[in-house]
């Protein structure tokens, strides 16, 4: 038997050590196994950031006896393979251990990494898949796995085993084959983000705990790998378990991915696997079900009683009902051109017609008398001639009123498919609606012809006036309704059930021929009451008609309200075509619902600039619903709440829904939300099922399977087609156990009058692809048809428009397979560009090879550049299209949708010649007379300082300063997060330091929605172009240092020999004011008591700058007196920012002539400000430093940095790479080139010039170190800290909010006493200069990790919940907002801009540090690096809670420490702002 958890791998040599001839060939080897790979994706619950963020959770679960038996039963019934059978892969000959090696049986390892293959094959439909592991040497490997339904677990193990085998016969060092696979992807570091998506060989790893790979490798790949599975092996010493294999599964994941929920999941399916195949190994892949219980707790039952007979009845007769109850009611409000008569069709007006309840009442009950006595039975059909108005709704009602069905045709519909629609539906009456216009010739004889069908009744002009008078139209100058003119008033009386005949819609058909859908009564009044209670749908409420006329929503649009008894208010062609101008009507109308296809709401939004806040609900059907589309209604309808729903023509309604809360309400509700919208959780009634394809069976949760639809309302099925009916609806095989029918189900109830054909318990199986959310909501995931293969790759095209349609200049798109003039499959993308101020409309210039200077096919040719590079790191490379088709406008169908057919071939003149461009101008919202006319984006963002800013002023000028009208950072960061979600850019933190005017941040945030692809915002392309210029070299940190180099540091500074002590030298300190410079102060004059201290501070007189220096030591509990008494401390007024420090020239002579020793520790601190803004003080501060060193004597010179210099992917990679090291971490020795590009905060710019200025000098000669502390906290003893702080704001957030997140980032944390020590240490060490850089950090093994910090919050008596980080950001953010307290404002900061990356630094080296600080200690000095500690942290949160920061802990008793005692007399610390 084997033992628990065997190792995956047989022994063999270490990786590298072969022949260079036999690694070329394992390299090959490795290159054609791994050739075109096909990259998972796993479904996530949130959005994949870009770049990734990483915050890291581990869960873990303990296999049960019964899996534990499962697996020793499958170990034990399948082999392994006795040697290698691919004898290309074999290396080691018969010497080799693998060669050599007697049949064994399968380890514990290798059959859960088998049933975890079989998970990933049922969560992404792929049978080809990459997952890494390691051999027993800790060396990184790749396993391609192949996984298809029809086989066995026993052959995914075996097949399992070969790979292992394969990958430890051609095992090589993981960074050679790297290097071997991708040798292109190193070294640069703007391309850092991109090259590591193209090269990851996998996202996700299995591993076994006693091989894990180095910490080397497991960070280096992390950011690529979406979750780690690592099985942990307990000892037992349990009889009863003493044969079993002891695991524990432990899974590490990425929290900005995935919900807990979701990993839970994961790991009860992986064991049901098990569980099943152990003791089953033949059972066929597709026949393990993955429907674990937790899944049956959130997933629709499939055997539920879904109240078949429940229906409340025709609705015609409901709105009959209603008419009758309030005849005077106003009902429907049609808005109609007004054209000048001297017929050019110029619109000169409009007019608004009202018709009320009892009128269409009436109005409906003559035509459908007039059907009736024209020969038109029961279920016959009857064609309406349409368009969008009033007497639509009359001629739907009429239908209905005759026991017909209805089916309409649009004008618009080109007239041969016209002519289709009636051969399918081959009606016995026809309605032309006078306002339709006239049958096209080829129409009219089509009928007359009656070779397939044959009309017994028209109505050819039917039409209500204003006065509420119908008319039918003439035929041989008689009205059609004239002889039914006396039965207005009465009903006709048809009796219909659930089960009549009332719709007849189209859907499109394989063959071309659309497929007429019977729709039945049940349907059009079913959801109704219930949507009355879910969205509080009321009498009071005004629909909309903007569905497409001929398109089924039609039905929803028209039957909704008067199902209510409330309003339906139809817009003009104008106010749809016209941009902008369907807001205004909304606005002008009041409309508090609407129904709306996803084109339809970006025609609505599309230059909209009137804001809409009467709507309370709009409903999306009919194509995917994106976050950007919700982004943009909630730009003009802040109280609207969206409600996404699923739905097709087969089911008749949408019968699903996912509810968005309004933006006013849950303004952070979108941030968790994926990009595309998920249709939700069935209706009243109605599952949602999503199907495995191969098995039939229910879909657990995670798994892709096809969607179908289980409801009462279904269609019928399709007119006059069998079989296709028989195909698409069917009988439910998944009830095991239905409950019987009640009477009502089975025969009906009596006034129905038989239409009821009983209980049918029916599926439609819908073609969508999709699977179910850990909360039971379904998400589509693309077409079983839009699954295509090009090249041999499976590509979903849904995907590729997903990413598309994020991409902040693509309005709209859609991708095609198209064959090339060679026949070949090629992906093309067409889409409709967005243009900056949403004033542009681009044409189709699809010829990218064509050069003929045209400067819209110039950014064509820019813009598609960019496009595909964002897919780029979106997909996989095969996934790209390879053509973009820029375009106007898409060609729809009359109902909305796409015309697929219509699009131009890119190799078509019809493509090629169509380059014109086009331009509308954009109507400018007016502004007061005494002010400029503004773009909407300017007064989106005057009306957000008007909010913000302290007694504005009633109009701010464009030009006006921010902070010149009392902003100050702190509003900036509120303001920045207000101008992000009011104008739905993603705008830096930095902004309004930058540009602190309404006209200046305007213009950016236009420039920064088009992604800086340079197309005219506000003048010419050459002018944007020369615009990015000039401010790339105002951020052009490292070209500032290049040129302060050659002209600020010296060639050669004189050589300087240092004192062995430092007896009666003076210092020069800068920063004394501050939290750090307080304690260095101290330091220096306690461990150096015969030496002077002279501080550098900020003041108007030297009384003064004396009083901050003792007001901040004596609040810090560290002064003295003495010092100024015996004059060893002075002071001298001075500024960092200006030259020679701002001293008189007499300070600055004295200073340079008395001072031997500088400590700069000052520099203005700020995380948002750009480099502009920190250059005067921090670098040129540096300067004047350096200068003061050289001038009259040599002098040492000691520069107090940062670790932000760092703050880049390099260093972090860097520090990844020597995980394993001797000295772990980035090296002190490094000479910072990898930051040299690709710091993103001003501060951490100027430091880096600053360092970098000072590495030259000290290379010329000058005595200069550089001393990088890790982030600062309190005092060891004393705990006097600095409140004015994000890691405090941070725990005082998470205290009042109650919860903290699950985040296992590492945080260097360094006491101020241990700072100031190594500071003081290299200050006055002779020699320091030689090692140059110090690191001062907190102990790297173990880190101190933000979930230890947390977990102590709770051991000392607060009340906080550990919470998911995406949940906990969220609500920290509503929180930060909603509360006012300007104390947490600054969490925004990092919150908003990324948390997990903003916390996560690299690991540092602190070797120079401990030989200067801890093996050359001075008394009363540190013996070891101090680390963060329970003790610790306590003595920090009682200083916190003593000064009154932090309110005392409520929790006491078992378990719970109590705060240590502070016993002197503190107050609290802020950064001081001098």
């Amino acid at each position: 038997m084997p033992p628990a958890a065997t190792a995956v791998l047989t022994p063999q040599e270490q990786p590298g050590s072969a022949h260079p001839s036999d690694l070329k060939d394992r390299l090959s080897r490795w290159k054609t196994r791994l050739n075109a790979l096909t990259e998972i994706h796993l479904p996530t619950d949130y959005p994949r950031p870009i770049p990734l963020q990483v915050v890291e959770a581990v869960h873990s679960v303990q296999l049960t006896e019964q899996s534990s038996l499962a697996l020793l039963q499958a170990s034990m019934a399948i082999s392994r393979p006795a040697g290698p059978t691919d004898s290309g892969s074999s290396t080691g000959g018969s010497n080799s251990p693998v060669a050599a090696a007697a049949p064994s049986h399968a380890s514990p390892f290798t059959i859960l990494l088998a049933a975890f293959a079989i998970l990933l094959h049922r969560y992404t439909g792929d049978e080809d898949m990459s997952i890494g592991s390691s051999s027993e040497a800790r060396n990184p490997v790749v396993l391609r796995l192949g996984v298809t339904p029809g086989q066995t677990f026993r052959q995914v193990v075996e097949q399992t085993q070969l790979a292992e085998r394969d990958a430890a016969n051609d095992e090589v060092p993981f960074a050679t084959l790297m290097a071997h696979l991708f040798p292109t992807t190193t070294g640069n570091t703007a391309d850092q983000s991109s090259s590591s998506a193209s090269s990851s060989l996998f996202h996700v790893r299995f591993f076994n705990e006693l091989d894990t790979p180095s910490d080397q490798v497991l960070n280096s790949t992390s950011a690529t790998t979406d979750l780690t599975i690592t099985l942990v092996s307990h000892a037992s010493s349990s009889l009863r378990f003493g044969l079993l294999p002891q695991i524990e599964l432990k899974v590490s994941y990425n929290q900005v991915l995935f919900s807990m929920k979701r990993i839970q999941h994961i790991l009860d399916q992986l064991v049901q696997v098990l569980n099943i195949a152990g003791p089953k190994p033949d059972i066929l892949v597709s026949d393990l079900p993955i429907v674990t219980p937790a899944c049956r707790d959130v997933l629709p039952d499939p055997a539920a009683n879904l109240q078949w007979a429940n229906w409340p009845g025709a609705i015609h007769d409901i709105f009959a009902r209603n008419a009758k109850a309030f005849p005077d009611r106003e009902c429907v409000f049609e808005s109609r051109d007004i054209l000048s008569q001297d017929g050019s069709g110029r619109v000169l007006g409009q007019q608004k017609h009202i018709y009320t309840f009892g009128q269409l009442h009436q109005a409906s009950n003559l035509v459908a008398h007039a059907l009736v006595k024209g020969g038109i039975q029961p279920q016959d059909v009857v064609m309406v001639y349409a368009y969008r108005g009033v007497d639509l709704v009359i001629a739907v009602m009429a239908v209905l009123k005759a026991g017909a069905t209805f089916s309409v045709i649009d004008p618009a519909y080109p007239p041969n498919r016209q002519k289709i629609y009636l051969s399918v539906a081959r009606p016995r009456g026809l309605i032309v609606l006078a306002h339709a216009g006239t049958l096209d010739s080829s129409v009219r004889e089509y009928i007359q012809e009656g070779q397939d069908f044959q009309l017994t009744c028209e109505i050819p002009g039917l039409e209500i006036t204003q006065d509420g008078s119908v008319l039918g139209g003439q035929t041989n100058g008689v009205d059609a309704l004239d002889a039914v003119r006396d039965l207005a008033a009465q009903d006709v009386g048809v009796v219909v059930g659930p089960d009549s005949i009332g719709t007849l819609s189209f859907t499109s058909g394989s063959t071309g021929i659309p497929k007429g859908v019977r729709g039945r009564h049940f349907s059009l009044t079913h959801y109704y009451t219930w949507m009355q209670q879910e969205f509080g749908l009321s009498d009071q409420d005004r629909f909309t008609m903007l569905s497409g006329i001929a398109h089924d929503p039609i039905q929803r649009d028209i039957f909704t309200p008067l199902f209510l008894g409330a309003q339906l208010h139809i817009p003009t062609t104008e106010d749809i075509g016209i941009p902008g101008q369907l807001a205004v009507w909304m606005q002008n109308s009041a409309v508090s619902v609407t129904h709306l296809t996803p084109a339809m709401g970006q025609l609505l939004t599309s230059h909209a600039q009137n804001p809409v806040p009467s709507l309370k609900n709009a409903f999306f059907v009919g194509d995917i619903l994106t976050k950007r589309d919700v982004h943009r209604l909630q730009k003009i309808a802040a109280n609207c709440r969206t409600i996404n729903m699923y739905g097709t023509t087969e089911t008749q309604r949408a019968v699903s829904y996912f509810s968005i809360p309004a933006v006013a309400i849950e303004p952070l509700f979108l941030s968790s939300q994926k990009d595309v919208m998920p249709a939700g959780r069935g209706m009243l009634n109605v599952q949602l099922l999503v199907i495995n394809r191969v098995s039939n069976r229910l879909c657990g949760v995670g798994e892709v399977g096809e969607i179908y639809v289980r409801a009462g309302g279904l269609a019928e099925g399709y007119l006059q087609l069998p079989d296709a009916t028989k195909e698409k609806f069917l009988t439910n095989w998944l009830g095991d156990s239905l409950a019987a029918p009640g009477d009502d189900e089975i025969n009906g109830k009596p006034e129905w009058n038989g239409h009821w054909k009983g209980h049918r318990d029916r599926l439609y199986r819908t073609g969508d692809l999709g699977r179910y959310r850990p909360d039971g909501n379904v998400e589509c995931s693309g077409r079983a048809d839009d699954q295509v293969k090009i090249r041999g790759f499976r590509i979903e095209l849904g995907e590729i428009d997903t990413h598309l349609s994020q991409h902040p200049l693509v309005r709209e798109n859609v991708t095609l397979v198209r064959r090339d003039k060679n026949e070949e499959q090629t992906l093309v993308s067409y889409f409709i560009p967005v243009a900056p101020s949403e004033d542009e409309i681009f044409m189709s210039s699809a010829d990218e090879g064509r050069e003929d200077g045209s400067e819209n096919k110039r950014r064509y040719r820019r813009l598609i550049r960019d496009i595909r590079e964002w897919l780029k790191v979106k997909l996989p490379a095969y996934s790209v299209p390879s053509v973009f088709v820029p375009l106007a406008r898409m060609p729809l169908t009359p109902n909305g949708k796409v015309d697929k057919n219509a699009l131009p071939f890119p190799d078509t003149p019809q493509f090629n010649n169509n380059s014109t461009a086009a331009t509308t101008a954009t109507s400018a919202t007016p502004a007061p007379s005494d002010g400029p006319i503004m773009s909407p984006t300017q007064l989106a963002i005057h009306n957000i300082w008007k909010q913000l800013l302290p007694s504005s002023p009633t109009w701010i000028p464009l030009t006006e300063n921010f902070f010149d009208l009392g902003g100050h950072s702190i509003l900036a960061t509120r303001l920045i997060f207000e101008v992000r979600r009011v104008c739905c850019v993603d705008v830096p933190l930095n902004l309004v330091f930058r540009e602190p005017t309404i006209g200046g941040m305007a213009k950016e945030v236009s420039r920064v929605s088009m992604d800086a692809l340079q197309l005219d915002v506000d003048g010419t392309a050459e002018e944007q172009e020369q615009a990015a210029e000039e401010e790339e070299q105002i951020f052009d940190y490292s070209g500032d240092f290049e040129e302060l180099r050659k002209t600020e540091i010296q060639a050669e500074y004189p050589h300087f020999e240092r004192a062995d002590k430092v007896d009666y030298q003076t210092f020069f300190l800068t920063g004394a004011t501050g939290f750090l410079g307080a304690f260095i102060l101290s330091n220096l004059l306690v461990n150096n008591p015969t030496a002077r201290v002279i501080c550098l501070v900020r003041a108007s007189t030297e009384e003064k700058a004396l009083e901050r220096v003792r007001s901040c030591g004596q609040t810090h509990l560290i002064w003295n007196e003495e010092w100024v008494s015996s004059g060893r401390l002075s002071v001298v007024m001075g500024d960092l920012a200006q030259d020679q420090f701002g001293l008189s020239p007499e300070a600055w002579e004295l200073c340079c002539r008395q001072v031997d020793i500088i400590v700069h520790n000052g520099a203005l601190v700020h995380w948002v400000y750009p480099y502009p803004k920190m250059r005067a003080a921090n670098v040129m501060g540096t300067l004047q430093g350096l200068k003061m060193a050289s001038t009259y004597h040599s002098k040492s010179f000691h520069f107090v940095s940062s670790t932000s210099v760092l703050d880049t992917a390099h260093y972090n990679e860097l520090s990844d790479a020597n995980a394993d090291s001797a000295h772990r971490g980035v090296p002190e020795t490094d000479d910072l080139e990898g930051a040299r590009y690709g710091l993103r905060s001003g501060y951490g710019q100027s430091k880096w010039v600053a360092e970098k200025l000072i590495m030259a000098a000290n290379k010329n000669g000058l005595a200069a170190t550089i001393i990088r502390p890790g982030y600062v906290l309190g005092h060891t003893q004393t705990g006097v800290t600095n409140t004015d702080d994000f890691i405090w704001r941070l725990i005082k957030g998470c205290i009042e909010l109650g919860s903290v997140p699950n985040m296992n980032n590492a945080v260097n944390l360094c006491p101020v006493d241990y700072v100031a020590q190594c500071v003081a240490s290299v200050a006055t060490t002779p020699g320091s200069e030689t090692s140059m850089v110090y690191h001062v950090t907190h102990p790297i093994a173990p880190p101190f990790r933000f979930n230890d910090f947390f977990q102590l919050l709770t051991r000392f008596g607060y009340e906080v919940q550990t919470t998911e980080y995406i949940a906990w950001r969220t609500a920290l953010m509503e929180y930060t907002l909603k509360s006012q307290d300007s104390a947490l404002y600054p969490l925004l900061h990092l919150v908003m801009d990324d948390l997990p990356t903003s916390t996560k630094s690299p690991e540092l080296d602190d070797t120079h540090t401990q030989q200067v600080t801890i093996q050359g200690a001075q008394q009363h000095a540190f013996a070891a690096t101090p680390r963060m500690e329970e003790s610790q942290i306590g003595i920090y949160l009682a200083y916190m809670v003593k000064v009154g920061f932090l309110d005392q802990p409520t929790l006491a008793g078992e378990g719970i420490l109590p705060l240590p005692e502070i016993k002197a007399d503190v107050r609290i610390i802020e950064r001081s702002r001098g």
